[in-house]
């Protein structure tokens, strides 16, 4: 059994199509589970209780975290350790392994620059500092033998499932209004952006490949050097709509259009990835199995079929 906790996301809907091509059962949790395949077992449980937690893991091989928790440091702050600690608990006692599908919050300032498996935890935000210690207690339990578990880190990401994407949100959604793209602090720096799919693919190609286990790894990233102009423009010629000028909110701006849009103010203390270049390195991945990440052109296609 592969068991996908936190399966009604972007990522956990895109891992269920991939783990299908293994054909092995597949096992999909959250409050309100919905089949992605027709063979997919559904079990509803809330993750924030340990009984419940382990009764949905009892006989999985393999499970994969995939939880996206609402986009605030408090609801972060109060709920991921627990919800963490629930886990690892239930992959120990069940002897399973674990993938746990992460960001690179945890790090942080001009380490963005070049993201690799090696960049040292540099948190610079709460945010971070609750993913770092996310990381610390799944590499605590590897060291101690306690658990065999893989992170899978992405960067931002978009694709054909569509939520909390800044693409989408940002440029899209306001090219479709025939309004100006907008961006965050810094239109010319360069900012990777990790296409769902791929992601999906490469998480199912990690939890099924034994060797892969007890590792950190950048999921499989189109290295191509763009600036928030340039996937402005690109989504532009996607869309054939008229060229506007990118429309960039500074860091300030955040802060007060957090005041009526709460969310936007949750980007403040991570304008640090968007005032400089942030740069997300998987050639770890794709060496290792021979993969090729869809490039932009395609997956802002494949994204604005998905939303028509």
């Amino acid at each position: 059994m592969q068991t996908i906790l936190g399966a009604g996301g972007a990522i956990g809907i895109e891992l269920a199509k991939a783990l299908a091509a293994y054909g092995k059962p597949i096992c999909l949790v959250n409050r309100n589970p919905k089949p992605v395949q027709p063979t997919d077992e559904l079990f509803t449980a809330d993750l924030s209780q340990k009984n419940q937690v382990k009764e949905a893991v009892k006989g999985s091989e393999v499970v994969y975290l995939t939880v996206g928790l609402p986009y605030s440091t408090k609801v972060w702050e109060r709920d991921w350790i627990p919800l963490m600690e629930n886990v690892l608990e239930a992959c120990i006692e069940n002897q399973a392994k674990l993938v746990f599908f992460d960001n690179v919050y945890m790090i942080g300032g001009n380490q963005v620059n070049h993201i690799t498996e090696e960049s040292p935890f540099s948190p610079v935000s709460r945010k971070g500092k609750v993913r770092e210690a996310l990381d610390k207690m799944v590499i605590d339990a590897v060291d101690k033998g306690k658990l065999q578990a893989i992170i899978a880190r992405a960067a931002d990401f978009y694709g054909r499932v569509i939520e909390k994407s800044l693409l989408i949100e940002l440029i899209h959604k306001n090219l479709a209004l025939k309004k100006a793209p907008q961006w965050l602090c810094n239109g010319k720096v360069k900012h990777s952006f990790t296409f769902t799919p791929d992601a999906g693919k490469a998480t199912a190609m990690l939890g099924n490949t034994p060797e892969a286990f007890d590792q950190i790894w950048n999921l499989p990233t189109d290295p191509t050097p763009l600036s928030g102009e340039d996937w402005a423009a690109l989504f532009e010629q996607a869309m054939g709509v008229p060229h506007k000028k990118l429309q960039v909110l500074p860091k300030i701006g955040l802060k007060v259009l957090g005041w009526f849009v709460p969310v936007m103010g949750e980007f403040y203390e991570m304008a640090y990835q968007y005032d400089r270049d942030y740069f997300f390195d998987s050639a770890k991945f794709c060496k290792a199995f021979g993969f090729t990440p869809t490039n932009p052109q395609e997956g802002i296609r494949q994204t604005i079929e998905a939303l028509q």
